[in-house]
């Protein structure tokens, strides 16, 4: 297969600086450290070989930043020191598109505990340890988009969405954990693996900040490096307006045959009010025109049923989407679409846990837990990292039961879930990031 650009960034946080290996194809390497002792080889012989060309050197200073002028470095947080306690972020200009990942992890002189995310903190890589002159790489796909979706056209964003890392012009990918050590990171456009796009609300969507989070973020975790999530969701949405702001559009202008789309909506259609609205009307044939139109680029639709929210009745779950997620499961019927049952999951999910146990998988924290924080939270629709993890891991149980193809690349540490015996909170571990927000996601 061509590659057309690559790009390779070597962070050695014990060092001094870093160099930039520049090939005549576009190709770079970015060095924090002369140190020759560290396997920066290890990278260069992973992956795809294909557009390797004779690359250039240039030494850098740590000081160096992330701008548009520049094309690449460190951003939004302050650059890692030789301590190592803390996260960083690294940030590359590229073009729309999937980009395969491979990241170097590991120090000479220290051990390492390190959680990778990228963009609007998709999970990746979760809590990886290496010992003291150990290194371990690990490869992922990444999505990355812009709201262009032509020479005249743009997605319309939200005033909240002109802050997110999913729609800005570059990659950003995020070295954290409780001993973040990253030695070097390849970065190189993929076209061959397939893009599952997930579409919907604020239960699907990348949240940036803490201490929200959705299954759609969570999900890329639990596969390997031959398919790549673009999680098109955004908070407040329904199908119809999704279709309005172009998102759909932008998906589809980015979709080859063979990939998928995912479409989880309700919890906002059943707000709709007026002539013409309804499950079984407006909804209906906003579903339907998902289907038709991923079809007519060659892709594979999929339906989701809505999250549940957290309606507790004499220690049962009550149903609060009307006939929405009925009329999902019509739409999936008559138009043979594969059906994810997301809402009995989540009903048997939220009552293992229980109605005061359940809080811990929502956003339900006292004040001052977190910055800035000076009154309750208590939302029984939206998700933190612990119950969107385990939202996720619903969601793969559903993708086996509809047998679709791509379960195959499951990574291999990814266990058999019941939703009916959730993971302990307790020992569910996040490594939070710094970015906090108290104003609740649009939509409940």
């Amino acid at each position: 297969m061509m590659r057309s650009h690559l790009i390779i960034i070597g962070l050695w946080v014990c060092g001094t600086g870093f160099s930039v290996l520049h090939a005549s194809d576009g190709g770079y390497l970015l060095q924090l450290t002369s140190d020759k002792r560290v396997p920066v080889q290890r990278l260069l012989e992973e992956g795809d070989t294909s557009s390797a060309a004779p690359l250039a050197g240039h030494r850098l200073s740590p000081e160096d930043r992330y701008t548009p002028e520049k094309g690449y470095g460190y951003d939004l947080l302050a650059s890692p020191d030789e301590s190592g306690d803390r996260p960083y972020y690294v940030s590359v200009q590229v073009p729309d598109g999937n980009y395969r990942v491979t990241v170097l992890l590991g120090n000479r002189k220290e051990v390492g505990v390190t959680t990778v995310r990228a963009e609007s903190r998709r999970l990746f890589l979760e809590s990886v340890p290496t010992k003291k002159g150990e290194f371990r790489t690990f490869t992922f796909t990444v999505n990355k988009r812009t709201p262009k979706i032509s020479d005249t056209e743009a997605v319309r964003i939200k005033p909240r969405e002109r802050s997110k890392l999913n729609w800005d012009d570059k990659l950003t990918i995020e070295i954290t954990g409780d001993r973040p050590q990253c030695a070097a990171i390849r970065i190189e456009p993929d076209r061959r693996v397939p893009t599952l796009f997930l579409t919907g609300n604020s239960t699907v969507v990348d949240q940036d900040e803490e201490p929200w989070a959705s299954w759609g973020q969570m999900i890329p975790r639990f596969f390997d490096a031959e398919v790549c999530f673009a999680n098109y969701a955004e908070s407040g949405e329904c199908a119809d307006t999704f279709i309005r702001a172009g998102r759909l559009k932008k998906a589809l202008s980015q979709m080859k045959p063979g990939d998928y789309m995912f479409m989880e909506f309700g919890h906002n259609d059943q707000k709709q009010k007026g002539p013409g609205r309804g499950a079984y009307y407006s909804f209906a044939t906003s579903l339907k025109t998902f289907i038709d139109e991923v079809r007519q680029c060659g892709g594979h639709p999929v339906l989701v049923t809505p999250t549940c929210r957290r309606a507790f009745k004499d220690g049962k779950i009550q149903p609060t989407h009307a006939d929405y997620p009925d009329a999902v499961h019509w739409v999936a019927e008559r138009e043979q679409v594969p059906l994810i049952d997301l809402q009995e999951m989540t009903r048997i999910l939220f009552e293992a846990l229980g109605e005061e146990g359940s809080k811990r998988a929502f956003v339900h924290y006292p004040a001052g837990t977190y910055p800035g924080q000076d009154k309750v939270l208590a939302d029984n629709t939206h998700f933190n990292p612990y119950g969107a993890y385990q939202i996720a891991r619903c969601v793969i149980e559903g993708m086996k039961q509809a047998r679709l193809p791509f379960v195959d690349h499951l990574r291999e540490d990814v266990q058999p879930f019941r939703p009916s015996v959730p993971d302990s909170p307790d020992a569910f571990h996040w490594d939070e990031s710094p970015f906090v927000e108290m104003q609740k996601p649009d939509g409940n």
